[in-house]
């Protein structure tokens, strides 16, 4: 219940606890202070009427005819005193001071039991010693009075804690209102509106929700649109070899030459491979979207190097191209060597792709003080100055390119430097022929 209760009964809740225990600890402290000092009082008037008696006992004790002095107010039952000699009789009590000492001490305060009832006495003699006085007092009456100055001090909050509840939440909503406008507004939204939210109005203690809900709205915004163009490249870059596959499909049903079936078969089974890769690598753009940055761990360059170059060889033969991992010092960077390996793979895909037969594609992996670097070059045409940077834009393949592919290597290899914090460079071999691609990894 507590976890599902309103910010509002919170404060509210946490307001009138915090209220109510000030006020207990005050009152128990105030309690604890005024009944020392209400019995320092009454313990001075019992040394004080000890005192009057002293001087009372000294002169007029013989003259007296009575043993029991008069009841003159309403507590006077609770108080007694004694007057005893020297031969331990009772010379002068009150009427209700029992008929046996209130206390076995001659001099200073103490505390009896006498009849079930407790004494506070003073005792004390007269000046030539004669008289033995004790002043009593029923502790029942310090406590009568102890409870009424607590209920004193208690009575204020019974009454004015609903008074003060009333104020505090008629506080808290107002004070809550700009969460209730926020809450309303996000909620009167349509799904697609992801506009930011205005701060002007708002308290200070709510600019940060608002300033950080806005960065998230255009998070998101940014993601939707990303979505939205991927989806659209990705169906417009599938529809065409689903259709060439088709029409080769077509073709080799209508043919009627065994030479030409097989030719429109090949060239639908070429489709289908196109096809098989452009899925391979839209799947793979996602998942580097999806990376987590902070899983890294130690990897060996050389070692994913020469793993790639091992798997890519055979085909790259059958197009006379050979690839080659030029000598030098094993380098560590952090990162995923899974992702690595299809940065590197893409590469030479491209670079294999671009590269007539009979020259080489070259990996050269080197390391500066704080950076690692991985480089691949070719002997292809190259890109045109203008044109290396549209060529890391998903699904862009320059005016004129031969061989086939579907304009998503470069932006995979892009994204998965960005994830690694490693810069991309794109420049030319010799005089405007050839290409290199450079992955720099901060080290």
């Amino acid at each position: 219940m507590w976890q599902r209760a309103s910010l509002k009964q919170r404060l509210l809740a946490l307001a009138l606890a915090a209220i109510m225990l000030v006020w207990l600890g005050a009152t128990a402290f105030t309690y604890h202070d005024a009944r020392e000092e209400f019995d320092e009082v009454l313990d001075a008037h019992l040394a004080q009427a000890a005192s009057l008696l002293v001087v009372q006992a000294s002169h007029d004790l013989d003259e007296l005819e009575t043993e029991h002095a008069p009841l003159l107010h309403k507590y006077a039952r609770r108080v007694a005193f004694q007057i005893w000699d020297r031969e331990r009789q009772l010379r002068l009590h009150s009427a209700n001071a029992p008929q046996q000492p209130l206390a076995n001490r001659e001099r200073g305060f103490s505390d009896n039991v006498i009849d079930g009832h407790r004494w506070r006495v003073f005792s004390t003699r007269d000046e030539s010693g004669e008289y033995l006085i004790h002043v009593a007092e029923r502790t029942e009456v310090r406590d009568e009075l102890a409870r009424g100055i607590a209920g004193n001090l208690l009575r204020p909050l019974w009454f004015s804690l609903p008074l003060l509840a009333l104020l505090l939440w008629i506080a808290v909503m107002r004070g809550l209102r700009p969460l209730d406008k926020l809450a309303r507004e996000v909620e009167r939204r349509e799904p697609d509106n992801l506009a930011a939210l205005d701060a002007s109005s708002a308290p200070r203690e709510v600019v940060p929700l608002i300033e950080r809900l806005n960065r998230l709205f255009t998070r998101i915004d940014a993601s939707m649109q990303k979505e939205r163009r991927f989806t659209s490249d990705a169906a417009h870059e599938l529809r065409t070899p689903v259709a060439a596959i088709k029409a080769q499909a077509q073709v080799a049903r209508a043919a009627t030459a065994e030479a030409e079936r097989i030719r429109a078969l090949d060239n639908a089974i070429l489709g289908c491979d196109r096809a098989a890769h452009l899925i391979e690598q839209l799947l793979t753009l996602a998942r580097v979207d999806t990376l987590d940055r902070d899983v890294a761990e130690p990897c060996q360059l050389r070692d994913i190097a020469a793993e790639t170059i091992a798997a890519l060889a055979p085909a790259a033969l059958e197009k006379g191209v050979q690839l080659e991992l030029l000598a030098g010092n094993e380098v560590e960077v952090r990162g995923n060597p899974g992702l690595l390996r299809v940065l590197l793979r893409n590469l030479l895909d491209n670079a294999v792709k671009h590269t007539p037969p009979g020259t080489s594609v070259q990996v050269d992996i080197t390391h500066e003080p704080g950076t690692a670097c991985l480089s691949v070059s070719d002997n292809g045409p190259g890109i045109p100055e203008q044109e290396r940077a549209k060529v890391l834009e998903r699904f862009y393949r320059p005016l004129g390119t031969q061989g086939s592919g579907s304009g998503l290597g470069l932006s995979i290899v892009k994204r998965i430097a960005e994830v690694h914090d490693a810069t991309l460079q794109i420049q030319p071999v010799n005089e405007g022929r050839g290409l290199r691609v450079t992955v720099a990894f901060q080290r």
